[in-house]
């Protein structure tokens, strides 16, 4: 445990790799590259290529390792760079403190979100199959993420970072500095302005306005929101701007004191956030918690007042985890699309690392799926 997080890593072995057709013989290993102009003398590390060449370093160690997925046009530009000093391999290279050069960090926000467990489940796999090796990290919520990702690039090297819940405004310009691809998912950070920051997410804010939108179809004119705090939580703010330009189009009244309470993303959180509304809001006929957690944690709680889900009072949820296909009686949500989200990010956070692309920003659609708790 170090720095308030703590990683779960999957280890594999990996065959060694011929040099091929370079220019030199080559030291492979997860050592740095480090090597030695033979007319100056000068040492040359992955990173001096990297930056010379305009490429990212994980690019630059696949072309070293003779390894095929590498555009030609990268691999020509990033031999010739190598062809022109003359540089042959360090032998005290493997010396040098060790990176994994096709290392991936995967930093998770809090380790009891189901959404992000699913999204783990989903992303491991895609780079996997394609040659990398993800280390996962799980911080607790009060954790600075910038100040995380530093102390793992320094201490592991990784060629690329996920980061998983991540609030944007933790993020600052300094990211940059790390000089590796980043990848904020289930968040927007397109206005952050970061070179070396891609995201990819759901619309949160139209989701949240489609299921008050059901509820108003459904007759509900008094709806409780169940949400953490708009401040500290991104998806909260957007779902809750979400919520309100529905009802504010609709002509339907909302009492913020009255009608919001705050919740952590749990099923503890749902059930008293639950009976507070319960206790609270007079003639209230609806609740829409933002997670699904947080709703299972409503339904009990009705139902501990001896009250019926969904004929004395309806409950929606935001997700789409698979424990609210099982919920008595079955949840009707937000679903975020798990296995597209990951693909996704894998995909343009590798494009980004193996062949230089831009930072891209994707909004991945989302689909109310109606179960029977409405």
């Amino acid at each position: 445990m170090r720095g308030g997080i703590f990683k779960i890593r999957k280890n594999k072995k990996r065959p060694a790799k011929s040099a091929g057709s370079l220019p030199f013989p080559l030291l492979v290993g997860y050592g740095i590259l480090v090597a030695i102009n033979a007319k100056e003398g000068a040492a040359l590390t992955i990173k001096d290529i990297a930056r010379e060449s305009g490429y990212a370093v994980g690019t630059v160690s696949r072309v070293l390792n003779n390894n095929p997925r590498v555009s030609e046009d990268a691999r020509r530009k990033i031999l010739a760079v190598v062809a022109q000093h003359g540089y042959q391999p360090n032998a005290n290279a493997k010396h040098l403190k060790q990176q994994v050069p096709e290392g991936l960090a995967l930093i998770v926000k809090g380790t009891q979100n189901a959404l992000f467990a699913d999204l783990l489940d989903k992303l491991q796999p895609c780079l996997e199959v394609r040659g990398y090796t993800p280390t996962v990290y799980y911080n607790n919520s009060s954790t600075d993420e910038l100040a995380c990702a530093q102390t793992i690039f320094a201490e592991r090297r990784p060629c690329g970072l996920f980061f998983i819940g991540s609030h944007p405004q933790c993020f600052t310009p300094a990211l940059a500095s790390l000089g590796i691809p980043c990848l904020l998912l289930t968040n927007n950070a397109a206005g952050l302005g970061i070179e070396n920051l891609s995201s990819v997410s759901v619309d949160d804010r139209a989701a949240a306005a489609v299921m008050i939108e059901q509820l108003y179809a459904k007759g509900h004119r008094v709806i409780g929101i169940i949400g953490d705090r708009p401040e500290t939580s991104r998806p909260s703010q957007q779902r809750l701007d979400g919520c309100l330009d529905a009802l504010h189009r609709l002509g339907v009244p909302f009492d913020f004191d009255r009608q919001y309470r705050l919740a952590d993303f749990s099923m503890q959180g749902g059930y008293a956030a639950a009976e507070h509304l319960l206790a609270h809001c007079p003639g209230l006929t609806a609740i829409f918690a933002m997670s699904d957690l947080m709703a299972v944690g409503a339904i009990r709680a009705i139902q501990d007042h001896g009250l019926r889900v969904p004929q004395d009072i309806a409950v929606a949820g935001y997700d789409g985890i698979a424990l609210g296909r099982y919920t008595v009686p079955r949840l009707t949500t937000i679903r975020q699309n798990t296995t597209v989200l990951a693909e996704r990010a894998a995909d343009i956070l590798l494009r980004c690392i193996e062949e230089n692309a831009p930072a891209r920003h994707e909004t991945v659609p989302f689909e109310l799926v109606e179960g029977e708790s409405v």
